[in-house]
């Protein structure tokens, strides 16, 4: 099956006009207000397709205000048979609404009907892949009308000899986020993200306490009780005004100042992460990045060029004394390179035209 980088192969489509749905999982509005990765790039595909020319329907949570045309759904917070049934009622209309393209980034059980449709069918993972669901889904389709896209290449390869997947990177709105290319190298080092064990907010505390530097923590704590305990045992006991800061979750104002101002983001995250929109965010500042070196993190972090890739905390503590020696240069420009919201709109269109075979 094939598995392709968009990024190294951009087709340049003939002007045309496509009628696009688009479809999330409707637990948060397009945009969020504050956390919602996913959401955040729906909306900016949408807005991005909109100015080439495309007609675009979303099907999101009813509070969304995306400017396309919006078809409101719900989902129960324990999705069910119900929901499975009343939303494939409202998707499976799209195959007799003149649509060219179904893409969704929301369940793939959502789209269940129109497997058997004519229509070409793309399903997004923003996170990592259930690959018997894609086997299953792959078998269930009708033949070369069902493609993939992953947000990295790591999760491409998940998935890769069972499927047709292209790698298209998450991207920003680069407009959004100042460069600041005189940051004090002695400034706060920054954690942005939830505050639980897989992001590695103890850890983060950790690295700055043994690099003898300050650290701010931003971020929204999880309700469930493990997370809550999390918290509580690895987070709080360290919280003081001087060296440990916990600010709580901040709207893009505030991280755009938090990014912009800081050392260094860190990402000692604990698990295999997908992409980390933060980190793109936190480059398009200008601020280096520092992680460990899992997942997605290599395809995004160059060592030594926009921060630096380690394998434990006492690497990364060695990494902070090193920050001086990156250019924030160097940050912005692989924002705007590899992760920026034009040439995310530009890869999807190029796929939609490719699947179509409207070029």
């Amino acid at each position: 099956m094939a598995c392709v980088n968009a990024q190294q192969h951009i087709l340049t489509p003939e002007p045309g006009s496509l009628k696009i749905a688009l479809i999330v999982n409707p637990i948060l509005p397009v945009p969020p207000l504050n956390y919602g990765g996913i959401e955040r790039i729906v909306y900016m595909l949408a807005a991005e397709l909109k100015k080439k020319g495309h007609e675009v329907v979303l099907f999101a949570n009813e509070l969304s205000e995306p400017g396309v045309e919006l078809r409101p759904y719900r989902e129960n917070s324990t999705y069910g048979f119900g929901d499975f049934f009343s939303t494939n009622l409202l998707t499976a209309k799209i195959a007799i609404q003149k649509f060219d393209i179904v893409h969704t980034f929301g369940r793939m059980s959502n789209i269940s009907l129109l497997m058997f449709s004519k229509i070409p069918k793309i399903v997004s993972y923003q996170l990592h892949p259930t690959v018997s669901q894609v086997k299953k889904a792959v078998k269930l389709a009708r033949k070369n009308t069902l493609y993939f896209t992953a947000c990295s290449n790591f999760i491409a390869n998940q998935i890769s000899p069972f499927c047709d997947v292209t790698t298209i990177y998450n991207g920003i709105d680069l407009s959004e986020y100042k460069f600041t290319d005189d940051a004090d190298q002695q400034a706060p080092l920054v954690f942005l993200g939830r505050i639980q064990e897989i992001k590695g907010t103890g850890l983060a505390i950790q690295v700055a306490r043994e690099s003898g530097r300050k650290i701010i923590i931003a971020g929204n704590i999880p309700e469930d009780e493990i997370h809550q305990r999390y918290y509580r045992e690895m987070v709080a006991p360290f919280i003081e005004n001087d060296q440990v800061r916990y600010i709580g979750p901040v709207n893009n104002f505030q991280k755009n100042e938090l990014l912009g101002s800081a050392s260094a983001l860190l990402m000692p995250v604990t698990w295999d992460e997908p992409f980390g929109i933060v980190m793109a965010e936190a480059l398009a500042c200008g601020t280096p990045v520092v992680g460990f070196k899992r997942g997605a993190l290599p395809e995004i972090i160059e060592d030594g060029v926009n921060g630096y890739l380690a394998d434990s905390v006492t690497e990364m503590v060695d990494c902070i004394g090193k920050l001086p020696l990156i250019k924030r240069g160097n940050c912005r420009a692989t924002a705007e390179k590899k992760f920026n919201s034009l040439l995310l709109a530009g890869q999807y269109e190029a796929l939609y035209y490719r699947v179509t075979g409207k070029v």
